[in-house]
């Protein structure tokens, strides 16, 4: 019985993973709450998360390079911090994504339902898990070449997005020869309509956004040359969040008041429709499901490599830990699917609420492995002697800078009573994994 992963992704694989990541429906649909939240001073919460997220790659990214192993952050969090620590970490970021398959699933129900409305949401949900769950049963190199395509999609329609946009505010294109201008920005009621703090307030939305990016690491096991595809997806996070995050949303709210496309779904859609794009909602609603369904992917990807790996350390269970003679883990990624069916359920009980529930409450735990993430490179970069390949760049006061911003990040969604089941959820599940832990013999304890 095998439980070796196989490296199979090619350079542009591991490229458009990362990128189709950072494009999801974090941006097309969470970006509404998160405006409505914000206003244009959504832009700053982005800046500023953007870097965050940045420095976390740099530091996955360095212990990534130099030694690509299959459970990433959580093997490093076993190595550097203990067994608990790998424990915690590994369970945390196994629920946390297979929350962000549910979310991505239902916005897939969100999407079809909008060109089918009198079929029940949950039967969409129901679908993308079969189609995707088959998906993830094929070679590696199959879901490689899959989320290659729906990256591509997605990039062609953000940048023609900004570029149509940017014609319109500059140029006056599908507005008369009449240039829209910037005004929208701080014509409605400034940069920061509900202050500093309702700034402050969306960041817990903005880190749900970039929640996921952390799978080039989760990637690097599989990786065909990992020294050369890891730093370059790495360097490349700041430049795509910079474009298609900031760049994107700044477009949206210049041609059109803030207050009105936070409450009106995707701002792409409405963006594309001020654009005079015939059927644009039908263009952008087939564009945003092939971004849910790419993050889907991506998340049941994730999901089942980390399984994996915890059974192959003993933190759950052995059977879970065989990979197939083409390289899948076939038992974790069923399983996996098998957990992801309690998001079916709950969007037969509450199809209008989930979405938006979901991304409060895995903010948390994006949060949680982010932070594990920078104290193993703490202790990696102490306990190693020698010069990396790929290090994190004025460490360690870039990694006291993160810290203390999610400290901030968790003292905010505690603040927030709409965000305070968050820290409650969290922080349950954390207890129940170490008393989990707790009960388990020695020997599984101890497992390298």
């Amino acid at each position: 019985m095998s439980n070796h992963l196989q490296r199979r992704l090619r350079p542009r694989h591991i490229a458009f993973m990362a990128l189709g990541m950072a494009i999801g429906a974090g941006l097309f649909l969470g970006s509404a709450d998160a405006i409505r939240i914000a206003g244009p001073s959504v832009l700053f919460a982005y800046m500023i998360g953007g870097v965050m997220v940045f420095i976390i790659m740099r530091a996955l990214g360095e212990m990534a390079v130099h030694d690509p192993v299959a459970g990433s952050f959580a093997t490093y969090a076993h190595r550097y911090l203990g067994p608990l620590a790998g424990y915690l970490t590994g369970w945390n970021y196994w629920i946390l994504m297979v929350g962000v398959g549910m979310a991505e699933s239902t916005a897939v129900g969100i999407y079809m339902k909008a060109w089918f409305p009198d079929w029940p949401q949950w039967i969409w949900v129901l679908a993308s898990v079969v189609v995707i769950g088959g998906l993830n049963l094929m070679t590696v190199r199959v879901y490689g070449e899959l989320e290659f395509w729906f990256t591509a999609i997605k990039v062609i329609t953000v940048i023609a997005m900004i570029v149509g946009g940017a014609a319109m505010i500059w140029l006056g294109w599908g507005n008369g020869g009449k240039p829209v201008g910037l005004g929208h920005l701080w014509s409605h009621g400034g940069w920061f309509p509900h202050g500093v703090m309702g700034m402050v307030l969306s960041l817990s939305v903005v880190v749900f956004a970039f929640g996921g990016i952390e799978t080039i690491g989760m990637a690097a096991a599989e990786a065909a040359d990992p020294g050369r595809t890891i730093p370059r997806a790495v360097n490349s996070v700041l430049w795509r969040i910079l474009i298609f995050y900031i760049g994107a949303l700044f477009v949206i709210m210049a041609l059109y008041p803030w207050d009105q496309l936070g409450s009106q779904g995707s701002p792409f859609v409405t963006t594309f429709a001020k654009l005079g794009i015939s059927q644009a909602a039908g263009l952008i609603h087939f564009v945003v499901l092939t971004a849910a369904l790419s993050g889907f992917n991506s998340t049941t990807f994730s999901a089942s490599r980390m399984l994996q790996s915890l059974a192959a350390k003993h933190h759950a269970p052995g059977w879970l830990a065989h990979v197939g003679d083409h390289g899948v883990p076939v038992r974790s990624v069923l399983a996996t699917l098998a957990s992801l069916m309690v998001g079916v359920w709950l969007n037969f009980l509450l199809p209008k609420e989930i979405f938006s529930t979901m991304m409060s409450i895995l903010a948390f735990n994006t949060i949680w492995t982010w932070t594990m993430v920078l104290i193993a490179h703490f202790s990696f970069r102490r306990k190693l002697k020698e010069a990396t390949a790929f290090p994190l760049r004025w460490w360690p006061f870039t990694s006291v800078l993160c810290l203390a911003f999610f400290a901030f990040v968790v003292f905010m969604l505690g603040y927030n009573p709409q965000t305070r089941v968050a820290l409650y959820i969290g922080a349950g599940w954390i207890v129940l994994l170490s008393l989990a832990y707790a009960l388990m013999g020695n020997e599984k304890k101890i497992a390298a």
